[in-house]
């Protein structure tokens, strides 16, 4: 009757308000200011929620009906089928849009005058005087009608209505909000947060929260805080469309049910992700971090500590300030907005979290830290792939810090621009990263992100030869000499990890020579650690002639490919010359003596988390069931044409790159492993296909693609390589190469494949190692890379991780197009020899 009765009033001199439907009649209405926008957003949702029920009861009884259930099992039942808990809050819900409509209706057709209705609704019980609960300003900002018009708004929260909106244009630039709600630490973040999402610019305004929670006396409601925020916003636009308060209202109220559902940090992180959004879509925001000037008055108010803040009116400001108070535990109870050109003049009267003043000084020094440095960091969040993540983690790094005891000496780095937007982009690779890795390494986070400048300059293998030394020289006993093998090599790891993770290494390449460098170097000096206690109590270890017995330690895999990625294990083999016995006066043999060794290294070395440094000794001969140490004349027999290896284990030989001990017996071990595998026999394809057959079975979840193991991914574009390595190395000597995209260039370079197979099969593992490295970063582990599936949150923060921005589509589109390829190429390992 409201839409048809107003297009009538109004259609004769103004066509474009007429239609036969009415959701469309109440939109043009409200397009051509014939109703309000919170009129037209009541009406629109009460309509569509009542023609809901209408169908509902009409689909329960199959005939027309208009009533609801008298019996409460029909009435439960009515609840559930619309999505409602149970029949108490569907009523609730229900009679609030009920209320709403008739109000309007009797506005608009019973002529009932605006002031009729406030007399009516100032009879019931003395509304406003709960609002006395807020800060005593509250009546001098606000006159009686708008008080009352507060009152109303707050009689309408419910459990399933958080939040009340209403919106009025001031003048032709600026329009005033008022939102009203159950008041919970952090919703006003949410609110300045969405404000900013939606485009709106906020130039003044005045919040409140009520300072207890006990109502009961004076309301019939449940003990509640609320909150009464009027903000002055600058729109985007000149004209306003009525769905947009609409949707900013759904999406706000979204985030405030998480608070009210006590997820605050996970509503943090939501708003957080919306403003990193909106704030890349803007191409004129700049990075310059601005001062803030935080005056800290303990004396113009008795209950309260007033903030008085200065600073530069840039793109968000109220939502970064905000949401530093809010992770900085700081409630506030009233705030004045204000605004002069380009500057902010914005007074908050805050309390902490038991209600009382910020009276002690090291807190306020905590507190100017805390809001100066969140602010600024969360200006920088589009930087980070996951600013939800980032935020959260940024949080905890704080909390970390002032535990800290010269955490104000270290407070200066910490305000460089450079130095947060590291942090940015590093807390925000992933939640792994920062449980695992980086929140257990504070202290090497903290060095290395002080000094960002120097995370440019990659350390060179000898260097981080002489640094390791150093260390160990400076040792008091064992146990200290493990114990700085084991932080030099997380500090180095680390480093280089964040120098991957912000983009000082860009060859794709460099990153794992850099970590395999790392990997190298403390092999070699856990070697020599345990060597040297073994042999302080044994003696050397001689062959039965009494030569020095050779011993070598070979890395396959990854590392003897110079191929390590993030979370890439350290799979080697221990290789000693012979049988005989150590030279001390407690002689064991050298099969003993090597054993222990093996022991004592794996003993040395410590993981801090599964598959980061982790060492891998199962592919030496029968695996597990292995000597942890092999005998040359065992390692010659198990991989020879008659031995007992399977085509793949004789296939891993490709990698084998000896790194540490004695590097000329080393060499000597390459040689045999070159006449074990690189003969004239052709690479056995169908073994290979049938480990990949039961590969894909076994290991590759149903519907998903894993990015290693699914047909056309890494593990197919290795075995290619390798397979034409194996077949053709025995006449060409640079096809041995352990390095992958070595290998695959020799290939094109004698004419085993074209050049544009080449740059086809590069292109393709390089895509491929880039998607691995992110998985695992993500998740911290080697195991699970499985390719989030579309649409998913995860792949969205992949594609961010691996430069694809906001298109996850195409990283999906990339990775079928690599995979065919992959898939394709295969045929080479089916062609004969002619190419040669």
């Amino acid at each position: 009757f409201v839409t048809q009765f107003l297009q009538l009033a109004h259609g004769g001199s103004n066509p474009a308000v007429r239609s036969i439907n009415t959701l469309d009649g109440l939109l043009r209405l409200a397009d051509f200011g014939f109703l309000h926008a919170d009129e037209y957003r009541q009406l629109t949702t009460g309509y569509i929620l009542l023609r809901t029920i209408e169908h509902s009861l009409q689909l329960m009884h199959y005939k027309q009906i208009h009533e609801l259930p008298e019996s409460e099992r029909e009435l439960a039942y009515l609840a559930r089928r619309l999505d409602f808990p149970d029949s108490a809050q569907f009523l609730s819900h229900y009679q609030q849009h009920c209320d709403a409509i008739r109000r309007i209706f009797e506005k608009y057709i019973l002529g009932e005058t605006e002031s009729e209705i406030e007399q009516e609704d100032s009879t019931l019980g003395n509304i406003p005087n709960h609002l006395g609960l807020m800060d005593s300003s509250y009546s001098t900002i606000f006159d009686e009608k708008t008080t009352l018009e507060h009152a109303r708004m707050i009689e309408r929260l419910s459990e399933s209505n958080l939040v009340e909106i209403q919106s009025k244009p001031v003048d032709e630039n600026c329009w005033q909000v008022t939102l009203v709600g159950y008041d919970h630490p952090g919703d006003l973040t949410m609110m300045c947060g969405f404000l900013f999402v939606y485009g709106f610019d906020i130039v003044g305004g005045n919040l409140f929260s009520s300072e207890h929670a006990d109502l009961r006396k004076r309301v019939k409601k449940k003990s509640r805080k609320y909150f009464v925020n009027v903000f002055t916003v600058r729109p985007p636009l000149e004209m306003i469309l009525p769905d947009v308060w609409i949707r900013f209202k759904s999406d706000l109220e979204k985030v405030l049910r998480m608070v009210h559902e006590g997820q605050q940090r996970k509503a943090q992180g939501k708003v957080a992700k919306r403003i990193a959004g909106a704030l890349r879509e803007v191409t004129d925001v700049s990075s310059t971090l601005y001062p803030v000037e935080i005056e800290i008055d303990n004396d113009s108010s008795e209950r309260f500590t007033v903030l008085h803040i200065r600073a530069e009116d840039t793109l968000g400001f109220l939502y970064e300030l905000s949401n530093a108070l809010s992770v900085a535990e700081i409630n506030i109870m009233h705030m004045i907005i204000e605004s002069e050109g380009n500057r902010v003049f914005d007074t908050l009267y805050v309390t902490d979290n038991s209600g009382g003043k910020i009276t002690d000084l090291n807190r306020q020094r905590e507190l100017r830290a805390a809001v100066v440095l969140i602010k600024h960091f969360t200006h920088l969040l589009p930087h980070s792939p996951n600013p939800e993540a980032a935020l959260l983690h940024f949080s905890e790094f704080l909390e970390q810090l002032f535990r800290q005891p010269d955490w104000v000496e270290d407070l200066s780095s910490l305000e460089n621009s450079e130095v947060l937007d590291a942090l940015a982009r590093l807390l925000g690779v992933s939640n792994f990263l920062w449980e695992d890795f980086l929140r257990l390494q504070h202290k090497n986070l903290f060095p290395i992100v002080k000094n960002v400048a120097a995370l440019n300059e990659r350390k060179p293998k000898g260097n981080l030869k002489e640094e390791i030394k150093t260390e160990l020289e400076a040792a008091s006993d064992l146990m200290d000499r493990r114990a700085r093998l084991n932080a030099f090599k997380d500090r180095e790891m680390f480093r280089t990890d964040m120098r991957h993770i912000l983009g000082h290494v860009t060859e794709f390449g460099e990153f794992s020579e850099e970590l395999t460098d790392v990997a190298e170097v403390v092999v070699e000096a856990a070697y020599q650690i345990c060597n040297n206690k073994l042999v302080t109590r044994y003696g050397q270890p001689e062959l039965e002639n009494g030569n020095p017995c050779g011993f070598s330690i070979a890395a396959l895999g990854k590392c003897g490919g110079r191929e390590l990625g993030y979370a890439s294990d350290i799979e080697l083999m221990f290789i000693y010359e012979g049988n005989g016995k150590t030279s001390g006066p407690k002689q064991i043999t050298t099969t003993e003596f090597y054993l222990k060794l093996v022991e004592e290294f794996q003993q040395t070395i410590q993981s801090r988390s599964e598959g980061i440094f982790q060492i891998d000794l199962r592919l030496r001969p029968y695996g597990k069931a292995g000597s942890l140490a092999v005998s040359l004349d065992a390692f010659e027999k198990y991989f020879s044409a008659e031995g007992a290896a399977w085509p793949y284990e004789r296939q891993a030989l490709v990698k084998f790159r000896p790194i540490a001990a004695d590097l000329e017996f080393g060499q000597r071990i390459e040689q045999i492993r070159d006449k074990l595998i690189f003969t004239e026999e052709p690479f056995d394809v169908a073994a290979m296909r049938a480990m990949r057959e039961k590969q894909v079975t076994q290991l590759v979840q149903a519907g998903m693609v894993n990015a290693k193991l699914s047909p056309g991914c890494l593990v197919d574009t290795e075995y290619l390589v390798q397979g034409l390595q194996i077949s053709h190395a025995h006449r060409h000597e640079n096809l041995k190469a352990t390095n992958t995209l070595d290998a695959t260039a020799s290939l094109c370079k004698v004419g085993i494949i074209t050049k544009q197979e080449y740059e086809d099969l590069r292109e393709a593992y390089i895509f491929q190692r880039r998607l691995i490295d992110a998985l695992r970063m993500v998740r911290g582990h080697a195991k699970d890379l499985t390719v989030p599936p579309a649409g998913s949150e995860e792949l969205e923060f992949l594609a961010r991780r691996l430069g694809y921005l906001d298109q996850p589509d195409q990283l999906q589109q990339d990775l079928g197009k690599y995979s065919q390829c992959v898939l394709e190429l295969g045929r080479l390992l089916d062609l004969p020899q002619q190419k040669e």
